[in-house]
């Protein structure tokens, strides 16, 4: 027997609920007044190169994630590099720095189907290239810091395949030392390095954004999406990480200039102004902490302004259910004789989630094609939850973590 094996890898990807880049390609009708308003976003930054960013919210299992997928679709289609993040216990968002490696990580160009960027900068950064004559100026004189500078130079003049090896791993966040490059310097060009100041990953890794999003306008692409899923997760940072993590959410949605074509979209739970902003006292606590700071309090008010994703219309779902017959069709090379307006009174008996009404019309179809007939189905008992229940705080950070 043979199978269709994307229809087949969506099908299992929809009836296990993990997100997945392809249904966000094939399923992207649904909201379509939110999907109008992020394309009109991306179009002007793609067209003028200005940064702009968002932020959406939506209940657990509602379809955040599939939104970001979608959103991701959308991008490479308008030749835009995509970035990828959730936010967790490794990837906290007070620090850039340990964010960085992470984003680069699940970096995606335009039509390629894995991350990076790296190898396309090693045929076009050679000593004399227009292109690196270019970055040079630009490292030397828009950054904070000159340490990518003084390694880029390096790195276009030097014979040694371990010290480019050392660069690339370097622009990937394993952030090579000031003395190394002093030293790297020393030995190819004989001179001695003076940095403007000591490049601090704590404190200048935003250099590194700044230069990519540079970088990839450069090599002609419209520009950079950044999409950070589970951003809820910042609720669970101590108090002290949580309002640097605002501060570092107010370089995304209100992006200085330095910040070139970069479109940040935020995905947060629906319940994080409540549970977090009005239970912990998050104005209160930024009036303590960072009184001067109205970019940090202006990060609140967007959360809690924030468009929420509203409940899918009938017609969206009846879209997507039909599509989800003919997937399932083809994954399984079969017919199915489907009564639609039957199929969609269980899918309203299963619950509020679209995760949920997703399952019951696979579990259905599933039952369907083995045994011709239904069975009872156990979707509607699943657990419906919430982003608070599993894992639990302690499981995660301590108040003062």
């Amino acid at each position: 027997m043979s199978y269709n094996h994307e229809e087949r890898h969506m099908i299992e990807a929809l009836r296990s609920g993990i997100p997945s880049r392809a249904i966000g390609r094939h399923f992207s009708e649904a909201r379509g007044e939110l999907l109008d308003q992020i394309v009109h976003r991306l179009d002007q930054v793609a067209s003028e190169g200005k940064s702009d960013g968002m932020i959406i919210t939506g209940k657990y299992g509602e379809g955040k994630t599939h939104l970001v997928n979608t959103v991701y679709t959308l991008a490479h289609a308008r030749n835009m590099v995509v970035s990828t993040v959730s936010l967790s216990k490794e990837t906290p968002f007070d620090k850039l720095h340990f964010v960085y490696p992470k984003l680069v990580a699940e970096t995606y160009l335009p039509g390629k189907a894995q991350p990076g960027f790296i190898t396309e900068l090693d045929n076009k950064l050679t000593e004399h290239a227009p292109l690196t004559t270019e970055l040079l100026l630009y490292t030397a004189r828009k950054l904070e810091t000159d340490k990518l500078y003084y390694l880029l130079k390096c790195f276009v003049k030097t014979e040694d395949l371990e010290e480019r090896f050392q660069f690339q791993t370097d622009l990937e966040g394993d952030f090579i030392s000031n003395v190394l490059i002093k030293q790297i310097y020393r030995r190819i060009y004989e001179e001695k390095v003076v940095f403007n100041q000591n490049f601090a990953k704590t404190r200048h890794s935003f250099d590194y954004y700044t230069f990519l999003s540079h970088l990839f306008r450069r090599l002609g692409y419209s520009g950079w999406v950044i999409l950070f899923d589970e951003s809820e997760l910042i609720g669970r940072l101590g108090k002290k990480a949580r309002l640097k993590a605002y501060q570092n959410m107010a370089r995304f949605l209100f992006p200085p200039k330095s910040l070139e074509g970069v479109f940040t979209l935020f995905a947060f739970s629906a319940s994080y102004s409540e549970d977090v902003i009005e239970a912990k006292g998050e104005y209160q606590n930024l009036e303590e902490v960072f009184p001067d700071d109205e970019q940090a309090k202006a990060v609140l008010d967007a959360i809690i302004e924030a468009e929420q994703l509203a409940p899918l219309t009938r017609e969206e779902i009846e879209a997507i259910l039909s599509k989800i017959i003919a997937f399932h069709a083809k994954a399984y090379n079969w017919d199915p004789a489907v009564d639609q307006s039957l199929l969609l009174q269980k899918v309203d008996k299963s619950g509020y989630l679209l995760r949920s009404k997703i399952r019951s019309i696979i579990e259905y179809l599933d039952q369907l094609y083995l045994y011709g007939s239904e069975t009872e189905s156990t979707v509607a008992a699943l657990d419906e939850g919430s982003y608070w229940e599993v894992p639990s705080y302690e499981e995660l950070f301590s108040e003062e973590g």
